[in-house]
């Protein structure tokens, strides 16, 4: 099933979960974790409100928005994380996560995309998103991935899919930090 039927059939919860978990993985282009600059768990209030069903994911959100909002990363890869942030919905509406979730994956696979080092043939991520995998770049390949598994985990409806969720996203934090991190250095 392609990233855009998923996020087509997600409900409300995996919806959120996947809007958040591709903002949790770009928040390292904003400078996260850096001395002097937020702390890369900055979001780990968010996926508690998830937790509980939503429960203070207004206050949270804007108590995460105030402290990204001195984050310092630059460029346009940066400008779509912030976008992403500034577009979350501040409470709970099924069409507010879809328009959200959709949102956020697209800018997820477009910095993935500008990171990677590797040519990607589509023209677009639209075409990503829909399945076609032909001479798709590496950095790419595996944000997709982490996209379209997450929302399967969720789809599973268990206890345990918000969890492994949070690492699957972790992980991808973790990988993308050390693209951005390898192009500081002229590496990539």
């Amino acid at each position: 099933m392609s990233l855009v039927e998923l996020i087509a059939q997600a409900d409300e919860r995996g919806l959120a979960t996947s809007g958040l978990a591709c903002l949790d993985r770009c928040v390292p282009l904003l400078g996260v974790g850096e001395p002097e600059a937020p702390d890369e768990d900055v979001l780990r209030p968010l996926w508690a409100s998830l937790a509980e069903d939503g429960a203070q994911w207004g206050p949270r959100l804007a108590a995460a928005r105030g402290e990204l909002s001195a984050a310092d990363g630059e460029g346009e890869a940066a400008d779509l994380v912030r976008r992403m942030l500034g577009a979350a919905p501040e409470r709970a509406m099924a069409d507010a996560w879809r328009e959200w979730a959709d949102a956020c994956s697209v800018a997820a696979l477009q910095v993935h995309r500008m990171l990677d080092p590797g040519q990607d043939s589509a023209s677009g991520v639209s075409a990503r998103r829909e399945g076609s995998t032909d001479g798709m770049s590496p950095l790419v390949a595996a944000e997709l991935r982490r996209q379209t598994q997450i929302l399967e985990l969720l789809a599973g409806g268990g206890a345990g899919g918000l969890r492994q969720a949070l690492v699957v996203s972790t992980e991808g934090r973790r990988v993308l930090r050390a693209v951005v991190s390898r192009r500081e250095r002229g590496f990539g």
